[in-house]
């Protein structure tokens, strides 16, 4: 088969994440004919992608459209908590049932015109005169596009082979995360979490990474715990205990768990995901979306919405390239899906990268001292120094936080594959 015959879309998209699912969506209800592959069996699906705590914000849904009737609880308010402390702001918020926000993605791209495939996991790409025409699946199947776009998550198939991923295992944040019943969500030596989202820094739970409580009404809750395969994790980590371990220690040393049980049915969800600047994003016919790049926000782990926007900036590239009168998909015309990026997805990426490094490198002390910092400042100060508003940043940096960040430029000059310049 080539790309003159049957089997061809003017975009094919690989994976059914909300990166993939929203650029089918956009582009469909564009006109396009675009084909959706997704790995999982439409019956079961999302069964073994619905690794998210699915925490987001009001304007993710209202940019997007995504119907209330998807979301499990409305949220009032974020608290952060050290080992000795808590800061509360309000703060509305949306915990999704990210099961039915999957599958509706992937119906409205139908309702769209989109294409579905289930069970057809992408394996490769198809090249011609080195650039990708299409895509191999489903073991011997094989599908052709204009435009390819890679939404499988750090798999990559597709960006590996086309040298555009630059993952590292460095930068890799391991996750758990289950839904449990009879939290003390008001115990008296902590927050009261009732409506809220709450993250927690305290290398005893996570070491190099930070946990977490989400309401879901009721008492119950998503509890989950990250870390990062950074040095500070290296270095504090327990000879022995794997991810599981760590949240199970959490629920047994805090009393807010004390009569708590997994919700009956509920799966444990298990992800990584890469905290690092992306590499390349494009070249000529494709372009990489969602964790694929990576796009997950790096100080606080929310990827929902980073993932809707790329999946919307490679819409928008590929309308771009599509609807001249002679479609031009060459890397120089995708590299508006890389301006996109840097401008809507993710920015100021480089100064949210050095405060996230900066926040889990710090010793436990440190995170109480930033509690305290945050309840003295103003309240916009935490919403603006997590978006990497410098002078934000430098309200909340105390004297000995200088070796911290020297440290962090030493590791910018020797390690490769983090050459950025913080202040820039």
């Amino acid at each position: 088969m080539n790309g003159d015959e049957k089997d061809h879309f003017d975009v094919v998209i690989a994976g059914a994440g909300p990166a993939g699912g929203q650029c089918a969506r956009d582009l469909a209800a564009r006109g396009y004919d675009v084909v959706l592959l997704e790995t999982e069996a439409e019956e079961e699906f999302p069964r073994q992608s619905n690794k998210s705590t699915a925490g987001t914000f009001p304007s993710m849904m209202t940019a997007f459209g995504v119907p209330d009737r998807l979301v499990e609880k409305f949220t009032d308010s974020v608290v952060v908590e050290s080992p000795n402390g808590h800061y509360k702001q309000p703060q509305p918020g949306a915990v999704l049932d990210f099961v039915a926000f999957k599958q509706w993605l992937v119906e409205d791209a139908r309702d769209h015109g989109a294409e579905v495939r289930f069970e057809s996991r992408v394996s490769a790409p198809i090249t011609e005169d080195g650039e990708v025409v299409g895509v191999k699946y489903a073991g011997g199947e094989e599908v052709y596009g204009d435009v390819v776009v890679d939404a499988t998550g750090p798999s990559a198939p597709l960006a590996k082979a086309l040298d555009v991923s630059d993952l590292h295992r460095a930068n890799q944040a391991i996750g758990i995360d289950y839904k449990l019943e009879g939290l003390d969500l008001d115990h008296e030596d902590y927050a009261d979490l009732h409506g809220a989202m709450m993250l927690r820094l305290d290398h005893d739970i996570a070491p190099g990474g930070y946990s977490w409580i989400f309401h879901t009404g009721g008492d119950t809750a998503k509890v989950g715990v990250c870390y990062i395969q950074n040095e500070r994790h290296e270095e504090l980590a327990r000879d022995g205990m794997r991810i599981d371990d760590y949240l199970d220690y959490w629920r047994e040393t805090d009393p807010r768990f004390a009569d708590a049980e997994p919700v009956e049915g509920a799966h444990i969800l298990r992800g990584s995901a890469h905290i690092q600047m992306p590499g390349r994003l494009s070249t000529d016919n494709f372009m990489a979306v969602g964790d694929t790049v990576p796009t997950i926000d790096p100080l606080w782990g929310e990827g929902i919405h980073q993932g809707m926007e790329s999946g919307r900036a490679a819409a928008i590239t590929a309308d771009h390239c599509l609807t001249l009168d002679t479609p031009d998909t060459s890397a120089d015309r995708m590299s508006v899906y890389d301006d996109l990026w840097h401008e809507r997805v993710a920015p100021d990426m480089q100064r949210r990268l050095l405060m996230t490094e900066l926040l889990y490198l710090v010793p436990n002390e440190r995170y109480d001292g930033f509690i305290r910092d945050l309840n003295r400042l103003a309240p916009e100060t935490l919403t603006s120094a997590s978006g990497g508003r410098f002078r934000s940043i430098a309200r909340l940096l105390e004297l000995g936080d200088l070796r911290y960040l020297a440290k962090i430029a030493r590791n910018r000059l020797t390690d490769p594959y983090h050459r950025w310049n913080p202040l820039s």
